[in-house]
């Protein structure tokens, strides 16, 4: 639910689909996602410089506070399958997004690819924060 017409964190719901699955994430602290770009600057003969932005797909992370293997367990398993020789197929994310008008706004991220970034630092008095990220092809509007 936004606040006082700001959209805050809480908005954003995410759903993991992967080849094997949904994959639920155990507590969320963080979502980032930003898109990926080539810039080419064209210099013309009559000196003036023409800037292109080719989209050139997204990338981004989620941060979780570890309370069970949901990530450990499918990285290992994609690593397992890559050394057997297995096709690693891609994944979607699905971001939704209440606005602060009330709407609802949704995007699909696909043909993703995700890398542990942070396996977690292990101490005495803390919890284990991991760091998954993510490539993907394009983000696409649903809603």
């Amino acid at each position: 639910m936004p606040l006082n017409g700001f959209t805050v964190g809480r908005d954003l719901a995410v759903n993991i689909q992967t080849s094997t699955g949904p994959m639920s994430l155990s507590l969320i602290t963080k979502f980032t996602a930003r898109p990926e770009t080539t810039d080419v600057k064209v210099k013309g003969l009559d000196g003036r410089t023409r800037h292109l932005i080719f989209p050139d797909g997204w990338a981004g992370s989620f941060e979780v506070e570890r309370q069970d293997a949901t990530i450990d367990t499918f990285i290992a398993l994609q690593e397992a399958n890559y050394y057997a020789g297995m096709n690693l197929e891609a994944s979607t994310i699905t971001e939704t997004i209440t606005e602060v008008d009330g709407s609802v706004s949704q995007f699909i991220y696909t043909g993703v690819i995700f890398k542990l970034d942070d396996a977690g630092d292990w101490a005495g008095d803390a919890t284990v924060k991991q760091k998954l990220a993510f490539v993907a092809e394009t983000r696409v509007q649903l809603s």
